[in-house]
């Protein structure tokens, strides 16, 4: 139980902070360690990390593996031992076997995940530390800046221009102005102006605040417990889910119609029933999970390789699906290092005073690092002894601007910077030719020059101020009546091999999409330079989709145009959610990459939110993909990673469905013509659990070029198609050793059931190689040690019947002429499906 659970917004600051046994320096650390462990981690939900226990017992939950143990039970004590004892064992191997890889899997990805935690700003022990969102604590003091996510319930300490996004929570589109003051007990959420909670981010301004709720105690987690609250399906997890709906409408109705069969021909019924029991486990992949999550996990580790980190494992098969990607331009598609190119008056010429008066404003203001300012502040060092900062008013995405009151020898000024239009809306003067005059005669020379310095691909901010005689404080009201003073220049230039990692995303079907808060001419400029090298398709003249005009689009114009235009430009963040959505309704799998406080938004809308690891913290939070670099490149190698992944998951699942329905069709369909059942219970297990070792192998396999050259996602009607089409096959070739045992070698019961057993095994672990690629398997070659264990596999079931363990397993040595016939009929199923493969592929596109 939390210390303190009630109306925490109606106490004063200093009186909570007794009361929480916290100081405005914070929490020592031994003392937070301390109350980590009585409080519990800060999370809605604990992580679904299994122990070694849990994750072992998991590999048995299966309905089908509970029901054939009970049955096992069920015939050791009817007196069967060896047999129920064989199938405890088979059953444990290949249960060991997945929890093993599983296990190592899981454990590789926790500790990629830990390069991209979450972390706050709190204070410990009187110091600025940081600390991991799940270790955060009651009594923790927070230090917060523009883009912090807030990781708990919290009471302000003090604040200044702190704006809150609280969207999440309350559903309230703009975001919220704090401050610090008490309020009435019956206050409702909304209006609590003096608290913070999680799962909202600021927007804009500073502030310090105490934790008073974490976990499942905060406002978000009382209502995330009530909903029940998980993340929305991804659509590789909607896959797996209907995957799983068909395979149990097929086992289903195999159990119930050879149980019934069986017990109609008057065999026993329990060997009947464990029998239709074990042909269901073989039909049932029941390694898919564990096979899910050692490719899912190899391919995160691939990921990691190539400096690309998987948060949300099952997002891999998104970002492989990805078809269209929606960036900002600025460090993805240009360097990111934006550099200060010149700063001019109204009359175009060198003004060293809007320059001095940038640096002012950009070296004293505290709101947030930003690239801009670090530019300005890189240019050049002018002397500023004598200034001394007074107040700020930091920058916020309404206003666009950010102003700085300093103070010398008794004279305030407000200097104000932002974006070039926000700051001419504030002013009535402007600065030309040593004099001032009304901004309105000036104002075509400004937005001139403006335009053309746009057009040639240069960034613009504006530069005003105003003196205010004696002043100690400022709001965003003292934003008025200032004197426009002129424009910093600053260039960004497209980043160096951008044209190739566009080219290369275009070659594997991925569109790139420039969504920018940008103006126009500059994000066309931007297009063009890189087109001329070869990347987008956006051309001098071709449209450009800005945000006044998004706000002339109803919702079905907005579907049409997202699929013809290439850039949108001064956009607004909530039109940047609106483009993504559009684009989703409209069919497509949607990227977004973005590493802004703007960018929330966008990244909880597209299908795959990617950030990066330097981004703010709303923004590495809400994305499923960070990139340890920005860059577009690294993004290709990823989506090609993902690409990988997902294709070597259907690869099982076309081995799993289309060997295993097969024999199991087989089978069923022999226990029909014969006396006996064609192979006993152990004897399907024993062939299950040596048929899946090859495939346990596949997330190591190499994957064609042919696969990864567009997105691809499940669909049941294609792997339905394929499972009856290959497993009919087999299960022709299946009969054709039934026949030489049968007809030709007259085989006993025992010797029958062992022929039929090798060649099962051997014709669904060389089929492997077949169903592994598109092109013939000579020209494909797999990886080595999946060629490797489909040889060891072949050579064990082979040599089993002449091995001291054969009567355990009621074989018996096979005469040489079966070998000979079912090493052809082998040969002959190999060519058989590579002609098959290369006519339902013509046919049934995928």
């Amino acid at each position: 139980m939390h210390p303190l659970q009630g109306a925490f917004w109606s106490e004063k600051p200093d009186k909570l902070l007794k009361a929480l046994g916290a100081s405005p320096q914070g929490l020592s650390a031994e003392e937070a360690r301390r109350r980590l462990k009585e409080y519990g981690p800060n999370q809605l939900r604990p992580k679904r990390r299994y122990g070694p226990l849990s994750l072992f017992i998991s590999q048995f939950n299966s309905p089908i593996i509970l029901l054939l143990l009970f049955a096992a039970i069920l015939s050791f004590y009817l007196g069967d031992k060896v047999n129920s004892l064989i199938i405890f064992l088979i059953l444990l191997v290949s249960g060991s076997l997945g929890f093993w890889q599983e296990y190592s899997a899981t454990g590789a990805v926790e500790k990629l995940l830990e390069l991209v935690r979450v972390k706050a700003q709190a204070l410990r022990d009187g110091v600025e530390v940081d600390v991991p969102f799940e270790e955060v604590v009651p009594g923790d003091v927070l230090v917060l800046n523009a883009g912090d996510s807030i990781p708990g319930d919290c009471l302000l300490l003090e604040s200044r221009d702190l704006f809150v996004d609280e969207a999440a929570l309350t559903g309230e589109t703009y975001p919220v102005e704090k401050s610090v003051k008490a309020l009435p007990p019956d206050t409702p959420l909304s209006k609590r102006v003096n608290s913070l909670f999680m799962g909202t981010h600021v927007v804009s301004g500073t502030a310090r605040a105490v934790v008073v709720r974490t976990g499942l105690d905060t406002e978000f987690g009382t209502i995330s417990e009530r909903l029940g609250y998980r993340p929305p399906p991804t659509e590789f997890e909607r896959g797996v889910r209907h995957f799983g709906y068909l395979l149990l409408e097929v086992t289903t109705v195999l159990i119930i119609a050879i149980f019934a069969i069986n017990v109609y021909l008057a065999r026993p019924v329990l060997e009947s029933f464990m029998f239709a029991l074990a042909l269901a486990v073989g039909l049932t992949p029941q390694l898919l999970p564990a096979i899910i999550s050692i490719n899912l996990a190899t391919g995160a580790r691939r990921m990691a390789a190539e400096k690309v980190i998987v948060k949300q494992l099952s997002s891999i098969e998104n970002f492989g699906s990805m078809n269209v990607l929606c960036s900002d331009k600025t460090g993805t598609i240009t360097e990111g290092k934006v550099a200060v190119h010149s700063a001019v008056g109204v009359d175009g010429g060198e003004n060293e005073k809007a320059l001095l008066y940038a640096y002012l404003n950009a070296s004293m203001q505290s709101g947030f690092t930003n690239p801009i300012d670090e530019a300005i502040k890189r240019h050049s060092v002018p002397d500023i002894k004598g200034y001394r900062k007074a107040d700020e008013v930091p920058y916020d995405f309404i206003r666009k601007r950010l102003s700085i009151l300093v103070e010398k020898d008794g004279s305030h000024i407000i200097i104000t910077k932002g974006a070039l239009k926000n700051v001419l809306e504030a002013c009535t003067l402007a600065e030309i030719g040593g004099g001032v005059v009304e901004v309105g005669k000036t104002r075509s020379l400004i937005m001139g020059q403006y335009e053309k310095l746009s057009a040639s691909g240069f960034r613009t901010l504006g530069i005003a101020y105003r003196e205010v005689g004696i002043r100690s404080r400022i709001s965003k009201e003292d934003e008025r009546d200032m004197t426009f003073l002129g424009i910093v220049v600053l260039y960004d230039p497209p980043k160096a091999g951008v044209a190739e990692a566009i080219r290369k995303l275009g070659q594997l079907g991925v569109t790139l999409k420039v969504v920018t808060g940008d103006n126009r001419l500059i994000a066309a400029y931007i297009s063009r330079e890189v087109c001329r090298a070869g990347g987008l398709d956006t051309k001098e003249g071709e449209r450009v989709v800005t945000g006044s005009d998004l706000n002339r689009m109803n919702d079905d114009a907005l579907m049409r145009v997202v699929m013809e235009v290439n850039v949108f430009a001064e956009v607004e963040p909530n039109q940047k959610e609106r483009i993504i959505t559009a684009m989703r309704k409209a069919g497509n799998v949607v990227g977004y990459i973005g590493d802004g406080i703007n960018d929330g938004p966008a990244l909880h809308a597209a299908d795959v939110g990617i950030s990066v690891d330097s981004a703010v913290d709303v923004a590495k939070e809400t994305a499923q993909i960070v990139l340890l670099e920005k860059d577009l490149g690294v993004l290709a190698k990823g989506v090609e990673e993902g690409r990988k992944t997902f294709a070597n998951t259907l690869k099982y699942v076309f081995m799993a469905t289309s060997a295993n329905f097969g024999n199991m069709f087989s089978m069923a369909g022999a226990s029909l013509l014969l006396p006996f059942l064609p192979l006993l219970p152990t004897q399907i297990l024993l062939a299950n659990l040596l048929t899946d070792r090859p495939e346990m192998t596949i997330a190591a396999d190499s994957v064609d070029k042919e696969l990864m050259d567009r997105p691809r996602r499940w669909r049941i009607d294609f792997i339905k198609r394929f499972m009856i089409a290959f497993g009919l096959l087999s299960s022709i070739f299946d009969f054709m050793p039934f026949g030489v045992l049968i007809l030709l070698l007259h085989a006993s019961e025992t010797a029958f059931r062992t022929g039929w057993f090798v060649g099962s095994v051997g014709s669904a672990a060389m089929i492997v190689l077949v169903i592994r690629t598109r092109k013939p398997f000579f020209r494909s070659m797999p990886a080595a040690i999946l060629a490797m264990t489909t040889l060891i596999v072949v050579g064990l079931v082979t040599a089993l019947p002449y091995t001291p363990l054969a009567p355990f397993f009621r074989s018996q040595p096979l005469p040489v002429e079966f070998l000979l016939a079912l090493a052809i009929i082998l040969a002959l199923y190999v060519a058989t499906a590579e002609i098959a493969k290369k006519i339902f592929y013509k046919i049934v596109k995928f």
